[in-house]
């Protein structure tokens, strides 16, 4: 294959993947139920994007799948957790691991998890003007998120694995 149309598939297969990412966050703002499955779920097609495509690929399929959402999903408070978490996530775990030193992986990994929580919390309260409050004290809530978090990398890593391994042999990308 010539590497022109290799490109052109690459193209291809990047906006197939940011149009469903992007259904996922509309689904995930307009279904009473699995927001958070959902915005998981639509960060997972950036993994797909890095294995296929390549890093600075991601980068382009992030700023996109943002604007795209931004523009198609009607409410903007809803795109929020992707755009400052969720889409940004397969990236940063990319560079993070990258290191090969568990302990320093994950003590950046929480410290980008929590940055992101500090984030969104700012652009709600006073970018959007919403107040955010909570029944269980906010040091339990950041706790209780912590965990979901790790869960969370677990899940994605697992599905990153399952990708390069089970799928993308069977769909012939690369």
């Amino acid at each position: 294959m010539s590497e022109r149309s290799e490109k052109t598939k690459k193209i291809a297969l990047n906006g197939i993947l940011g149009a469903v990412a992007v259904i996922c966050l509309l689904l995930a703002v307009i279904m009473p139920t699995n927001r958070i499955s959902l915005y998981a779920l639509s960060s997972f097609f950036v993994a797909v994007s890095i294995i296929e495509s390549g890093v600075r690929a991601s980068w382009l399929f992030y700023a996109a799948t943002s604007l795209l959402a931004l523009m198609i999903v009607p409410d903007k408070l809803g795109i929020v957790p992707y755009a400052i978490f969720f889409g940004l996530y397969g990236i940063i775990k990319f560079y993070i691991e990258k290191l090969n030193k568990i302990v320093i992986e994950y003590i950046l990994k929480y410290a980008f998890f929590n940055a992101c929580l500090g984030v969104a919390y700012w652009a709600v309260r006073d970018l959007f003007g919403f107040a955010v409050s909570s029944k269980l004290p906010w040091w339990l809530l950041v706790i209780a998120l912590e965990v979901v978090f790790f869960v969370y990398d677990y899940v994605y890593t697992l599905f990153v694995g399952y990708y390069r391994d089970k799928l993308r042999p069977k769909l012939k990308l690369g």
